[in-house]
C-alpha cells in the first residue's frame, strides 16, 4: 500500500502492531455507530479488522505524526453505487479526542490528491448518515458536490435504519 505523508499526518497501510490503537478508538461508543459498526468489544476483534485491512490493502492507517499513533482510518472502496474501475468510494474513521482538529480532513485532501493525480481515478464519492454532521462538515470541507439523499438506504448492527447523503468529487 502506499505511504502518503501530510504536515501532522502519515497514511500508511496498517501492521498488526496498530491493533492497540485501533482498539482505543473502535471500542468507544461514540465512534462506530457513526460508521455504521458496533464497538469493537475485544482486542481480538480489533486484530481481526487488521488483518482484514492488510489483506484488502484498500485501507489506510492514520498516524499522527507527533506521537506515531494510529488516530483513524481512511478507506478507499468499490463505489457502491457506481461499477467502474477508476471510481473508488471514501470511508473514514477518526478517534473521537481528535474530533474538530482538522485531521480528517488533511487526510482526505492528501487522498484526493493521491488518487487523482498518482492513481487515475476519475471519480471519487464520500457519503454519511444524515445524523452525522461531523462527517458531513469534513466532505464539505474537501470540496465534493452533493448528489442527494438516498432514503432507507443502510441496516445498522443493531437494527437502526438511515438515510445516506451521497457526494463525488471529478
Amino acid at each position: 500500500m502506499q505511504r502518503l505523508e501530510s504536515e501532522r499526518l502519515i497514511l500508511r497501510g496498517f501492521t498488526e502492531q496498530d491493533t492497540d490503537d485501533l482498539f482505543l478508538y473502535a471500542a468507544d461508543p461514540e465512534v462506530g455507530p457513526r460508521a455504521g459498526w458496533k464497538p469493537h468489544e475485544s482486542r481480538e476483534e480489533s486484530l481481526s479488522i487488521v488483518r482484514m485491512f492488510i489483506e484488502e490493502g484498500n485501507v489506510f492507517a492514520i498516524e499522527r505524526k507527533s506521537d506515531h499513533r494510529v488516530i483513524g482510518s481512511l478507506g478507499l472502496h468499490q463505489d457502491k453505487w457506481r461499477n467502474l474501475p477508476d471510481v473508488r468510494m471514501i470511508g473514514y474513521v477518526l478517534a473521537q479526542d481528535c474530533w474538530g482538529t482538522g485531521y480528517m480532513s488533511e487526510a482526505v485532501r492528501r487522498v484526493l490528491r493521491y488518487g487523482f493525480e498518482e492513481a487515475n481515478l476519475r471519480l471519487m464519492s464520500v457519503s454519511h448518515y444524515t445524523f452525522n454532521k461531523r462527517s458531513r462538515r469534513v466532505i464539505e470541507k474537501c470540496g465534493f458536490v452533493y448528489e442527494g439523499t438516498l432514503r432507507q438506504t443502510f441496516l445498522r448492527y443493531d437494527g437502526a435504519v438511515f438515510d445516506e447523503a451521497v457526494f463525488s468529487l471529478t
